[in-house]
């Protein structure tokens, strides 16, 4: 009998489940169970419960919109224009670098007319027409929270569930768990624009449609504006489709030698994405191609829709990745930081997104999708209700703010014509049914068919969590 020493038996085991792993890749998937027509069907066991939405697009606004001007208007509001903002109402809230010094927090109240809308009469600004019309289509979340104060942790906070890098996307946690309904496109895509706004708008990080801890190939995939939308994905000169067919497959059996030499893990997350690129060379062309949608559907989105690379633009592609099945579409919209002449970039920034906002909502309604499609908008915090700089003066401004702000959901299982939690009058404090981001994501995760407590990813120790360590809730409220 031959004899192994102990280091040399551990040795080929580790080989033996990297053949393993790279042969269920090959097969379609990452380990991943198939279902009809070469879908990835993802983790076995999820969904946990029926699901009420497939898929989701995130319109995240970067930057914080203003919920007090746009969403919150709180009735005794305008009688408390350029009083002083009680210590009793800030109390120990740590503020920005930008405001922290200020000798006086003069209240401002909206700067433009809030108008009741829909059945239900709820407030939303004029500055937002389109989404005044789509009223009794959306849910208003008043009450989101959060604990970070600067854009960074802010937007890695309610991206990832943690303000440290590091960590899973919530795209990259669907993809992993839920898998993808085209095997031709990447389960999550990212799609990003600036603003005429603040601009240029903050920086945002590849990190935040990573993958962390989870296999890189379910990390966001961001596609450019214009003729290549993803960078290399071409062939170059001399090389045909069937040569590069045979080179990836050449390609498999090195990746196959070294899987069964060292067991790594991300060698079958280097194959899969491999694979993606040359299946993409095909799928993408045909996605970012829109000669094929007519001059309505152009006017409905508005005229930037035309514009790639616009907001515009991006929401009318989210809608036609949602026919083609794609799980996470996120749009990140940048320019909503506006500490300094709020009255000039405000409207600027609602005009790039307020119709294309709502005409997605149409639009999906129209073709028989919103049901199945959860849509969300917001971004990483609110704006404060005092000024930021001298009362009146065109340069003010209004400040980060986490401890309220307002965020909107449609489709998917969200209940139509809805408002959830409320403010004080100052619009700084929730009186009623907070929600956590972590419980936000919670709530997507479910209408998703997902138990968030029992999505998990052993690392470092610990059973991950897109919705962090501490308790979190779903917001059984918004919820048809």
């Amino acid at each position: 009998m031959n004899q192994l020493s102990r280091r040399a038996f551990l040795s080929r085991q580790a080989g033996g489940l990297g053949q393993i792993a790279l042969g269920s890749l090959l097969l379609g998937g990452t380990g991943m169970a198939k279902g009809a027509q070469g879908k990835s069907l993802g983790l076995e066991g999820l969904p946990h419960f029926a699901p009420t939405a497939k898929r989701v697009i995130y319109l995240f606004q970067s930057g914080g919109p203003s919920h007090c001007d746009l969403f919150d208007y709180s009735p005794a509001i305008d009688k408390l224009q350029g009083t002083e903002l009680p210590p009793s109402v800030r109390g120990d809230q740590r503020v920005t670098g930008m405001t922290s010094s200020q000798g006086s927090y003069p209240v401002v109240a909206p700067m433009w007319n809030m108008s009741r809308c829909g059945e239900r009469g709820t407030w939303i600004s004029d500055l937002l027409p389109y989404t005044q019309k789509i009223a009794d289509k959306i849910a208003i979340v008043r009450s989101v929270h959060t604990e970070a104060i600067n854009h960074d942790p802010a937007v890695t906070f309610i991206n990832t569930g943690s303000q440290q890098p590091g960590n899973a996307s919530m795209g990259a946690w669907l993809s992993y768990g839920l898998g993808s309904e085209n095997e031709n496109l990447p389960a999550y895509t990212v799609l990003m624009s600036q603003g005429s706004g603040k601009n240029p708008g903050q920086p945002l990080f590849s990190r935040l449609w990573g993958s962390g801890f989870l296999p890189s190939n379910h990390q966001g995939v961001n596609l450019r504006p214009g003729a290549n939308p993803v960078l290399y994905l071409a062939n170059p000169k001399g090389i045909t489709s069937e040569s590069r067919r045979a080179m990836l497959d050449q390609l498999a059996q090195l990746n196959d030698l070294q899987a069964q030499e060292t067991g790594d893990p991300e060698i079958p997350a280097r194959v899969a994405a491999y694979e993606m690129a040359f299946r993409m060379q095909t799928s993408v062309p045909s996605l970012t191609d829109l000669s094929d949608e007519s001059d309505s559907t152009f006017d409905l989105y508005g005229p930037e829709s035309r514009r790639p690379g616009s907001f515009a633009a991006n929401c009318l592609l989210a809608r036609r990745m949602a026919e083609r099945g794609v799980r996470f579409i996120q749009l990140f919209h940048r320019g909503w930081d506006q500490h300094i002449a709020i009255k000039q970039q405000l409207p600027k920034q609602c005009r790039d997104t307020d119709q294309p906002s709502a005409a997605l909502i149409v639009d999906l309604h129209e073709r028989g999708l919103l049901d199945d499609t959860l849509v969300i908008w917001g971004g990483e915090f609110g704006r404060t209700v005092y000024s930021q700089g001298a009362l009146g003066s065109p340069q003010a401004g209004r400040d980060h703010h986490g401890r309220c702000f307002s965020v909107w959901m449609a489709g998917g299982g969200v209940k139509r014509g809805c408002d959830y939690g409320q403010t004080d009058d100052f619009c700084y404090n929730i009186t009623e049914n907070p929600v956590h981001i972590n419980d936000l994501n919670a709530t997507i995760l479910h209408c998703l068919g997902i138990n968030h407590d029992r999505f998990t990813f052993p690392f470092r120790g610990l059973d991950q969590r897109l919705t962090g360590v501490e308790e979190s809730h779903v917001v059984h409220g918004v919820l048809g």
